[in-house]
C-alpha cells in the first residue's frame, strides 16, 4: 500500500502537476490531499477543477473555511483572490469536504489536528519562527486517537515523527506555498529555504509503516510572475526562494 500525500497546494498549479508526474512515475495506490489547496494569488479555479476531476481523497484546510465565510474587511487577501474567482460548483465541492476523517482502519487524515483545522500537529508557533512540538503537546493535541499513522498538513513544514504510542505522523510540507508569515497571535515566519513542490509517500510494507519526504522543482519563476500580475509582489521571495521577503523578516 504506497499512499501520495499533498496539501498546502495553494492554488499553485504548475507545482501539483510536477508532484503528480512525479508520484504516478514512482507508482502510488492512492493519493490523498489534505486540504488549502486553493488559496493564494495564483489558480484557484484551475487548481480547484483538476482537482475535482481526480478521485483523490480530499479534506478542507482552514483556508476552504475561510474562502467560504462572509467577506470581511480583515480578510487574507489571498483567501479574497480566490473567493473572487471561483463558481458555485467550487463552492459546492469544497463546502462538502471535512476537515479530518479516516482513510481506512490504519490511517486518519487531518489538515491541522483531528480537533481542528488550524492547531499545528507537529510544531509550536512562537514569536519568529516555530519550534518542533513536545512529546506530551503532539499527545494532548492526538487525544485518545489510536489510528496507526496520521497525515496533516497546515504549517507548510515537512517532517515525519512518532508519537508516544508509536503510531507514524507525517506533514508532506507544502506542494504550492514554501514560505508564509503571520502577525496573529505574534509575528512568526515559517521558511522551507527552498522553492520546491513537496508532497511524501507513506507505504505499509509487511504490516510496517515507514514515509519518505519528496522535494521537487518547477518552474517556480512562472509562478512568481503569475502572483505579482495579480498584485502580490511578496510572493516572488516565497515562491523563488523558499522565504519571505526580507522586509516582513523579524
Amino acid at each position: 500500500m504506497r499512499i501520495a500525500v499533498v496539501s498546502d497546494i495553494h492554488g499553485n498549479l504548475a507545482a501539483l502537476e510536477a508532484v503528480v508526474a512525479d508520484f504516478t512515475r514512482r507508482g502510488v495506490d492512492a493519493v490523498v490531499n489534505l486540504g488549502d489547496a486553493l488559496s493564494g494569488p495564483l489558480l484557484p479555479l484551475e487548481t480547484a477543477r483538476y482537482l475535482m476531476a481526480t478521485n483523490w481523497t480530499h479534506l478542507a484546510g482552514n483556508h476552504e473555511r475561510q474562502v467560504l465565510a462572509a467577506p470581511a474587511a480583515n480578510d487574507d487577501p489571498s483567501d479574497v483572490h480566490a473567493r473572487g474567482r471561483l463558481g458555485e460548483p467550487e463552492r459546492r465541492w469544497i463546502a462538502a469536504l471535512p476537515h479530518t476523517r479516516p482513510l481506512d482502519a490504519a490511517v486518519l487524515l487531518c489538515h491541522g489536528t483531528p480537533r481542528r483545522d488550524n492547531e499545528c500537529l507537529l510544531e509550536t508557533m512562537e514569536p519568529g519562527r516555530p519550534r518542533l512540538a513536545s512529546a506530551a503537546e503532539i499527545e494532548e493535541r492526538l487525544g485518545q486517537l489510536d489510528a496507526a499513522v496520521v497525515l496533516c498538513g497546515h504549517t507548510h513544514i515537512p517532517r515525519i515523527a512518532r508519537s508516544e504510542r508509536g503510531a507514524l505522523l507525517v506533514n508532506p510540507g507544502s506542494v504550492g506555498q514554501p514560505a508564509w508569515d503571520d502577525e496573529l497571535p505574534f509575528y512568526h515566519a515559517v521558511e522551507n529555504g527552498a522553492p520546491d513542490a513537496r508532497y511524501a509517500i507513506v507505504e505499509r510494507r509487511a504490516g510496517a509503516w515507514s514515509a519518505e519526504l519528496i522535494a521537487l522543482p518547477y518552474d517556480h519563476r512562472a509562478m512568481a510572475d503569475l502572483a505579482t500580475r495579480n498584485g502580490r509582489p511578496d510572493w516572488e521571495s516565497i515562491l523563488c526562494r523558499g522565504y519571505v521577503s526580507r522586509g516582513n523578516t523579524p
